[in-house]
């Protein structure tokens, strides 16, 4: 059996995660998705790794749910909570997770992408959630992330009438950072990757949950999610050798404590 993810290591405290079935474009399945939360589950507990990116194939990121696998299903088996459990570990991941997409990011691949922290596109990336064209709507979170990061009347747009974007057009509606051609795609996120990763780690930590919760709360209880990671990093030994090495204008040697 061909191994479903490929785990490589391009950059010290960079993992890069390729989705590896080519044969369906990438369809995601439980086991497909059980894996990425694995490995995730690995990487949050490795303190030499710091930046994961999430990518597939130069055709596909992931062209959605394996609709074999989901098709003989019934209601009772697709409420179950036991069934997002791989997709809340992936959106829990503590560290900076970028996705790098190129061509298509349909249904489910669209949803995994939107757990990413950071997205960069190909310029022959597609964007959509097309459920609707099987009678059914995005349960992965579609409905909820997509809207808040597009708007309501874009959301409503390609939910409800399987509308797709283009990479300019995701660029437009902040559904991604940056375009680049297919064949440096990769190239360019993994050096974004080893940016982040050459950055202080508490401090890329608190800032990924800080900026997360602008999402997910109130502005007075994100504002207070804020106050909170600032005042802790101040008892942290890289805020300390951070502003030292500032004032002796040298760089910093971060430890991760």
């Amino acid at each position: 059996m061909p191994e479903l993810i490929l785990l490589e290591s391009p950059f010290d405290g960079v993992r890069l995660i390729r989705l590896n079935r080519p044969q369906v474009l990438n369809a995601l399945n439980s086991h497909l998705m059980n894996e990425i939360a694995a490995a995730l589950s690995d990487y949050a507990q490795d303190d030499a790794v710091r930046v994961v990116v999430l990518t597939g194939s130069e055709r596909a990121f992931a062209a959605g749910a394996d609709i074999s696998e989901m098709s003989g299903a019934d209601a009772n088996l697709m409420k179950n909570p036991a069934r997002y459990a791989a997709w809340q570990q992936i959106a829990a991941f503590p560290k900076p997770l970028i996705g790098a997409v190129s061509g298509l990011a349909l249904g489910g691949g669209l949803e995994l992408a939107m757990t990413c922290d950071i997205l960069i596109a190909a310029e022959n990336a597609r964007f959509g959630q097309p459920e609707i064209n099987l009678g059914i709507i995005p349960g992965a979170g579609g409905t909820q992330r997509l809207t808040r990061v597009v708007g309501k009347s874009l959301a409503m747009e390609m939910v409800l009438n399987a509308r797709m974007l283009s990479a300019e057009e995701a660029l437009r509606a902040g559904l991604i950072s940056s375009i680049y051609p297919p064949e440096v795609l990769l190239h360019h996120t993994l050096q974004l990757a080893k940016q982040l990763a050459a950055r202080a780690p508490l401090a890329l930590q608190a800032a990924k949950k800080s900026v997360a919760a602008a999402f997910e709360t109130s502005l007075s209880q994100g504002l207070e999610t804020e106050r909170q990671h600032f005042g802790a990093l101040f008892d942290s030994a890289d805020q300390k050798e951070g502003m030292q090495a500032f004032l002796e204008k040298r760089r910093a040697n971060w430890k991760g404590k």
